[in-house]
């Protein structure tokens, strides 16, 4: 073997080794032999270049130093920069065992507080063996970290032990969420407290999480912003409750006012006012990303009320492709890590003089029934895109779809999100009416009578 595995130093000093370089750059003679051209990146890397089988025992890949081994794939954006394609998997979570440890000792934390991460970048149609490794990184979970982590997984045990497995979500928690892991069918297992069974899930860092690790390896986590620079806070409360307690002096005033009183001149009229507004009052940078936002994949929506409290406008999310609506499972579906995800919600109200006036805030995450209600919206779209059914009537230049509507379920609905008629996406079936090979860019909705009476209404 050609590093030590009782010393951390050796194991690290190997595994930098792959950088820059691909499998197949680096173990080309034994795989030549032994590799029958399947298996995962991680699995390879494990039997071929750490030379160890792979296992799914409790310990660490390396027990005698405490370090456990994960592979993650990178993707290119906008300027070439590289992110996280997704969350980290770590160890799958026993319902039955969970409810009777302590985080402390907890199989989780053995296995998992000391990570060496591999980064390889994600090419599609390209063998495994051919990644290309762009970093290695060292990871131990900061004591800041760790405080919210440890919070997140109390959240889960608490579900578990109340027989609410089923209902785990990702948003429930900030760093550290609990993703299905299973085939199609959703691997269910049973719980304790309950005879319903509950989908395999797995402890995970969300993708958040892992850009800023990415950052920090990269030494650029100085576009980040924190909220706590003394976390003992968070031994004592939630970053709920600290982040809410931040907006208490400024609730019932309006928008000219709380500028005054945070002393900046922010334009009301740019695009990104609203955002830069909450970031003012959490004492956090306008140019700077919300540090522990960022992590937990927090997203800000910002809503302005009318009369019977009423948002103005419904809550849109990015627009989907058509294609690969239909690549995709629901459980591993982009709308639903989107609508599952743990929102930052701050509603502004207009008064008698038509002032934006800050009435509430409020995190938020869908519940799992509601979650439900937006699976049959997209189930629908799947199921009219497949088939090419999608214009109902045309009328001049208007276009009625059998998309669903505000009427479908209450919670979701489906409408266009393009810049004008000419911005479309490809069809993977020709639409039946028009013969359109592409149609105008649509995106999931939500309702905003559910915002008022789901998230707004809605006693904490």
């Amino acid at each position: 073997m050609q590093y030590n595995s009782a010393d951390i130093k050796s194991i690290i000093s190997y595994a930098k080794k792959l950088e820059g370089k691909t499998l197949r750059n680096l173990c080309g003679d034994v795989l030549e032999n032994s590799y029958s051209g399947k298996g995962k990146f991680g699995q390879l890397l494990e039997k071929f270049y750490f030379n160890y089988e792979p296992n799914s025992v409790a310990d660490a890949d390396f027990p005698e130093v405490g370090v456990e081994l994960k592979s993650t794939p990178l993707k290119k954006i906008k300027g070439d920069k590289l992110v996280a394609k997704e969350r980290l998997v770590l160890s799958i979570i026993n319902y039955f065992e969970i409810v009777s440890q302590d985080f402390d000792t907890s199989s989780f934390i053995k296995k998992n507080s000391h990570l060496l991460l591999i980064f390889y970048l994600f090419e599609k149609d390209i063998n495994a063996l051919d990644y290309l490794i762009k970093m290695v990184g060292d990871w131990k979970i900061p004591p800041q970290d760790l405080i919210i982590i440890k919070q997140d997984w109390e959240r889960i045990k608490s579900q578990v032990a109340k027989g609410k497995a089923h209902e785990l979500s990702e948003g429930d928690t900030f760093y550290l969420g609990a993703c299905t892991k299973g085939g199609k069918g959703g691997n269910y297992r049973g719980q304790p407290e309950s005879e319903i069974l509950a989908k395999q899930r797995a402890f995970s860092l969300k993708q958040g999480y892992l850009n800023h690790i990415i950052a920090v390896i990269n030494n650029s986590n100085d576009d980040y912003g924190r909220l706590f620079t003394n976390t003992n806070i968070l031994k004592e409360q939630s970053i709920e409750s600290v982040v809410s307690d931040r907006f208490i002096p400024y609730l019932n005033m309006s928008v000219f006012q709380i500028l005054q009183k945070v002393e900046n001149k922010l334009n009301p009229n740019a695009k990104n006012f609203y955002a830069s507004l909450t970031k003012l009052i959490l004492g956090v940078q306008d140019e700077k990303e919300i540090e522990e936002f960022t992590k937990a994949n927090i997203a800000i929506k910002t809503v302005r009320l009318g009369d019977g409290d009423i948002p103005k406008e419904n809550i849109s999310f990015p627009a989907f492709k058509y294609d690969e609506l239909l690549d995709e499972d629901w459980d591993e579906s982009t709308i639903k890590e989107q609508f599952e995800q743990k929102f930052f919600f701050v509603f502004f109200k207009y008064n008698h003089q038509n002032e934006l006036v800050l009435k509430r805030v409020k995190f938020w995450n869908m519940p799992y029934n509601d979650l439900e209600s937006v699976k049959m919206v997209w189930s629908k779209t799947k199921e009219l895109v497949e088939q090419g059914n999608i214009v109902k009537e045309v009328k001049g230049k208007k276009r009625l779809t059998y998309f669903p509507s505000t009427k479908f379920n209450g919670v979701a609905h489906i409408r266009p999100h393009a810049q004008n008629s000419k911005d479309t996406y490809p069809l993977p079936t020709a639409d039946k009416l028009t013969g359109s090979q592409e149609y105008t860019k649509h995106s999931f909705w939500l309702n905003n009578k559910y915002v008022r009476n789901a998230i707004y209404l809605s006693p904490e």
